[in-house]
């Protein structure tokens, strides 16, 4: 009997490594299909997927230059799955006077003069407007969620997101105008019968042109901490950006309070930034689990 030379003996070894190789192969694509078509984390809670989420909350402007805006509302969303959902809110407000308000206040004349450029305590309060009502309608984006963990012991999960969409509010000034803007057109003048009537350039008794409603830009993020599988303490940075005048003065120094074809307008496009507070509902209460 002939003995097997070295050349056979290589190639019988390489042919037995080949087929391990391949079958080992096999076995680790199998592998990697049947995790690709499994879940990330097996049995997690999901906390807002498919969900309603009602949110009472309370929100003030973040420095405001003469108005604080103070208010309560509502926001109400829809969670289409972990990461996006869609939403609106509303705030119903009130104003506080900010602390420049009071330092003006104090270095203006009490009643109004036709010699000075400084309007009078009441012109100048008159002039300034509110925002009574404002809110928006936005799509979200969850990017991020985890857990935090308090003394090594207590877990709350939580979520950062991210909005974006359309702001509206509701502007208002009570300038009266048999008192204080009276002026009926501002910056042009008037025939009375066969008489002009020039242009007063007095911006203080101007209508202050911050009144009505604005339709504007809206960009907010925030984190919910869950305190159960149903509630949320919910926190966010807001910004509500669309045109304003807050002062209702004369910005472009054009001597009255209007459009100018060459100096603009004296509205201005603003941001109002606002934080807020809020206690979310999840609805339904009762959360699904991954397999």
């Amino acid at each position: 009997m002939n003995k097997p030379k070295p050349t056979q003996l290589l190639l019988v070894a390489a042919a037995l490594l080949g087929a391990i190789g391949t079958a080992h192969a096999d076995e680790g694509t199998r592998r990697s299909n049947g995790l690709a078509k499994d879940v990330a984390v097996r049995h997690r809670r999901l906390l807002v997927a498919h969900r309603f989420e009602v949110t009472p909350l309370f929100e003030s402007s973040i420095d405001a230059d003469y108005q604080h805006t103070v208010g309560g509302g509502l926001k109400l969303e829809y969670h289409l799955g972990d990461m996006f959902s869609i939403g609106v809110l509303g705030v119903v407000s009130t104003t506080l006077h900010t602390s420049l308000v009071d330092r003006v206040l104090a270095t203006l004349p009490d009643a109004p003069s036709d010699t000075s450029k400084d309007p009078s305590k009441t012109q100048f309060l008159d002039h300034l407007n509110s925002i009574p009502l404002h809110g928006a309608a936005y799509i979200s984006i969850t990017p991020w969620y985890g857990k935090l963990a308090a003394f090594s012991s207590a877990f709350v999960a939580f979520d950062f997101y991210f909005q974006a969409g359309v702001s509206f509010a509701q502007l208002k000034s009570d300038c009266p105008v048999t008192t204080v803007c009276t002026d009926t057109h501002p910056g042009t003048s008037v025939m009375s019968g066969m008489d002009s009537i020039p242009a007063d350039n007095d911006p203080k008794n101007d209508p202050p042109l911050n009144d009505g409603n604005r339709i504007g830009l809206y960009l907010g993020g925030g984190i919910h901490v869950f305190l159960s599988d149903f509630l949320a303490l919910d926190l966010t940075v807001r910004d509500y950006a669309f045109s304003d005048n807050p002062s209702g003065a004369d910005y472009n120094a054009d001597q009255f309070v209007g459009t100018s074809p060459t100096l603009g307008d004296d509205n201005r496009f603003l941001h109002h930034l606002f934080f807020g507070a809020g206690l979310s509902i999840m609805l339904p209460t009762t959360v699904q689990r991954t397999p």
